[in-house]
């Protein structure tokens, strides 16, 4: 059982899927990167899975990721790059 739930283009070359399957006879969530190039294309070891019994717990997680949050780790990381580069000084 393979269900393709969405994907994420990160970059030309690849994608993050998001697919639910059966790995070893357990459901469960698998989110892994797919490449396109010349000499490979497909599925990398790069990524995870989620049990199905752990889905409710990602999910909440999840959930609870405000855009917000993003943007002040964004800020804090520029802020941090700016700092070490005036240490460089």
């Amino acid at each position: 059982m393979e269900k393709d739930i969405g994907k994420i283009n990160k970059n030309e070359n690849t994608d993050i899927v998001i697919r639910i399957d059966d790995f070893g006879g357990k459901p469960g969530l698998t989110i892994r990167e797919y490449v396109t190039g010349e000499r490979y294309t497909g599925f990398t070891k790069s990524g995870t899975r989620i049990p199905a019994e752990k889905l409710r717990e990602f999910k909440e997680i999840i959930a609870g990721i405000k855009e917000e949050d993003l943007s002040a780790e964004q800020k804090t990381l520029k802020e941090d790059s700016e700092s070490e580069s005036e240490e460089d000084f």
